[in-house]
């Protein structure tokens, strides 16, 4: 008898609104989940080869060594690997991970859950980079290098309806996200968190393997670590738990 694959445990941290002896307090609840790796998806959002923003390619070139450790770990345990690097899917046309999402039957999404959309913690309406004077501008042409794809058994797409329907024809129902930025990418493109929440997915995020694009000089005028700390806070509150990197590698 084949013996079923070890699930992937995870403990999922969130935040709960309550009244505790009179006060108003936002209450951290952690729960261990056991999840079989045949049902979930590990998802890369925007891990570019470049950002215009030094301050987001210094930052993320100390996040990448993790994210490969945990993205080899989860694909030996059996789990989907996404690689999603928005705009850019035409550099893997030829791969087998991009024909694999195209060769999924395509099946509709549903219609939206319903869902509150309580503003963001961080003003990034200067774009969020800390070290001006990066012009905004496109610099990116693929996946950063330093995470690995395994052509035989991942998946390439920046497209919310295309991977709705690999979703489906793979019974995927977990689905486990890392990359930049939290507050723009991550949380709003179309394979992010919001929709993936609002299609019925169970959606984690990689607290530790994540950064946002915020600068200190905008408010709520603190540092960068401090803001990408209330994004994340933020999104354990109205959006969806988070998890550790050590979840999944000690």
């Amino acid at each position: 008898m084949t013996r079923a694959p070890s699930p992937i445990v995870v403990t999922c941290r969130r935040q709960e609104f309550v009244n505790e002896n009179g006060h108003n307090v936002w209450k951290v609840v952690e729960e261990t989940k056991k999840l079989p790796p045949a049902e979930t998806a590990v998802l890369l959002c925007d891990v570019w080869d470049l950002h215009w923003c030094r301050g987001a390619n210094e930052r993320l070139a100390k996040l990448l060594p993790r994210m490969n450790e945990v993205v080899k770990a989860a694909r030996k345990k059996g789990a989907l690997i996404v690689h999603a690097p928005s705009g850019t899917v035409g550099f893997y046309k030829d791969s087998a991970a991009r024909k694999r999402v195209l060769d999924a039957p395509r099946v509709a999404p549903p219609e939206n859950l319903p869902h509150d959309d309580p503003p963001l913690p961080v003003d990034a309406s200067d774009q969020g980079c800390d070290t001006p004077p990066d012009p905004v501008r496109a610099t990116w042409s693929r996946q950063h290098p330093a995470v690995e794809i395994d052509d035989n058994k991942d998946a390439i797409s920046d497209s919310g309806e295309e991977l709705y329907s690999l979703y489906r024809q793979r019974g995927i129902k977990n689905v486990l996200i890392m990359g930049v930025h939290t507050n723009m990418c991550v949380i709003g493109r179309p394979f992010g968190i919001k929709q993936m929440v609002r299609w019925g997915f169970n959606v984690a995020l990689f607290r530790d393997l994540t950064d946002t694009m915020y600068n200190p000089g905008k408010s709520p005028y603190v540092s960068h670590d401090e803001g990408t700390r209330l994004v994340v806070e933020f999104i354990e509150k109205f959006w969806c738990p988070s998890i550790s990197s050590g979840d999944l590698v000690k």
